[in-house]
């Protein structure tokens, strides 16, 4: 079953259970892949689901962090149900640990060691971490990496 069949049937399951709040969330993920597969006038692959269902999450994030900035505990709760919920459809997300070692390794592989590869090393570990990571702890850590 694909990452959309997945979030149809649960968005179905949830619409009958009458869990308003993560059809909601199921509601809104159907549409930004439907939005972008008329974009692109064509089905999308599972990658590219992962990467818009990775971008979803990703506004959701620093809505979150505005959210909590204005004390707004309310909302708070409700972005992170939504993260949660969007979440699980993305592959298992890679720890810290795991992320400091791919970029180590890709930049022995590629030969970055200073911050003008920045661009060179986020792009080759792109491919690596979408859907896996948040963006800003692996920009972060490369960094880091970077700056030693």
């Amino acid at each position: 079953m694909t990452i959309k069949e997945l979030i149809q049937a649960d968005w179905k399951d949830a619409l009958r259970s009458k869990d308003k709040q993560k059809a909601s969330v199921l509601s809104m993920a159907k549409s930004a892949i439907l939005y972008a597969e008329k974009d692109a006038q064509s089905s999308l692959t599972e990658e590219r689901i992962i990467e818009i269902l990775a971008r979803e999450i990703k506004m959701r994030r620093d809505a979150v962090a505005e959210f909590e900035k204005g004390n707004r505990q309310d909302l708070v709760e409700q972005g992170n149900f939504e993260i949660e919920t969007l979440l699980s459809y993305l592959p298992k997300q890679l720890k810290e640990i795991e992320i400091i070692e791919l970029v180590e390794n890709t930049a022995k592989e590629i030969g970055a060691n200073n911050m003008k590869d920045m661009g060179k090393l986020m792009a080759a570990l792109k491919p690596l971490t979408t859907g896996k990571a948040d963006g800003k702890l692996v920009s972060t850590l490369v960094k880091n990496y970077l700056t030693k």
